[in-house]
């Protein structure tokens, strides 16, 4: 038996169903002596999103000169999910700054989708040419 179980839940009947085969798990781990953690939040982007995201700010990188630079993928990710949350920087211990933000891993399908329409309206205005939907998934 596994040490670990994850449980995706959509609908009350399905839920119940879902939380009695997690509670078999737990009690045969809690009567071996485990002690447990139970965690219930919203879902997290999906595979898909995720795909898309890193298609979109591969497109953005590839097309947007930023104040005379060119980002990276990555360094985009950051500009924009900053911006979606309205983080802060701080200064660097080194110099420089550090953005204080949000993981995208951790975002909620919603919030995913957010940054992305943030996104497409940034390319949008910069006029970004982005592969076709159907392009995104692979």
């Amino acid at each position: 038996m596994s040490d670990r179980i994850t449980l995706s839940m959509w609908e009350p009947v399905q839920a119940h169903k879902a939380l009695m085969h997690a509670w078999m798990h737990a009690k045969a781990l809690l009567m071996a002596g485990h002690r447990l953690v139970l965690e219930v939040r919203p879902e997290t982007r999906s595979d898909a999103q995720n795909r898309r995201l890193w298609a979109m700010l591969r497109d953005i990188s590839q097309q947007v000169d930023w104040y005379g630079q060119r980002l990276t993928d990555e360094e985009w990710k950051d500009v924009f999910s900053a911006s979606l949350k309205r983080q802060k920087a701080v200064p660097g211990l080194d110099g420089g700054f550090v953005i204080c933000g949000q993981r995208t891993s951790k975002m909620t399908r919603g919030e995913m989708a957010e940054l992305q329409e943030l996104i497409a309206a940034f390319g949008a205005e910069k006029g970004v040419q982005f592969k076709a939907e159907g392009e995104y998934a692979h």
